[in-house]
């Protein structure tokens, strides 16, 4: 660990007594969470969350005892961009997926957008982390984007026939894509162009 001087702010006096493990779990989370999206993960050691967040590295290796320090970045990242990469849901759903793919766009610039990257390609050659991966961000918010397609669906802003869970890779991926192949930016006009391109041939007829 490096001789750094820590940036997140100091967490509250802690009371006496024995705190709720919900608690104490989201101290946690809360920490881990801060560090990966301002920093990325090169400092991210088990010595210093428990430090930060005011636990045991027994509590730690407990909760996080598969991929140690890789599993609890994966998680905490999650935890820290779940509002942030939320679904609204209006009644235009065109402008909801773009603005989601926007923020998605924005939160993937940062060092925890880095961080994420890193920790999928990682997932590559090793099957545990690739599980943690699936089990903690990517199955869940698949599921969130499947869930805001399928009512437009059902709303009759897409056309019945059209599988939405092919339009999650539609979007997603090709973000993801421009991510980990840099060839060409994640700019605004690429995510304008996907959303609107894909309704364009979507919509109803």
């Amino acid at each position: 660990m490096s001789a750094q001087t820590d940036s997140t702010p100091d967490w509250p006096a802690r009371g006496r007594g024995r705190r709720p493990a919900e608690e104490v779990r989201a101290d946690v989370l809360r920490a881990v969470g801060d560090l990966v999206l301002s920093e990325g993960m090169a400092d991210l050691t088990f010595e210093r969350v428990a430090r930060l967040a005011g636990v045991s590295k027994t509590t730690l290796y407990k909760w996080w005892p598969s991929r140690g320090a890789l599993a609890l970045a994966l998680d905490g990242y999650f935890h820290a961009v779940r509002n942030t990469l939320a679904f609204d849901d209006t009644t235009n759903a065109r402008e909801d997926l773009r603005r989601q793919l926007h923020s998605f766009a924005e939160v993937m610039a940062t060092p925890g957008g880095r961080a994420l990257r890193q920790l999928i390609g990682q997932s590559q050659t090793d099957d545990d982390l690739a599980a943690a991966y699936r089990a903690l961000y990517s199955s869940g918010r698949r599921e969130l984007a499947r869930r805001r397609l399928a009512h437009a669906q059902d709303v009759g802003e897409i056309r019945a026939d059209v599988d939405v869970r092919v339009l999650v890779d539609q979007l997603w991926g090709a973000v993801y894509h421009r991510l980990l192949i840099p060839d060409e930016p994640v700019s605004t006009a690429f995510v304008d162009a996907l959303v609107d391109n894909l309704f364009d041939g979507i919509a109803p007829r």
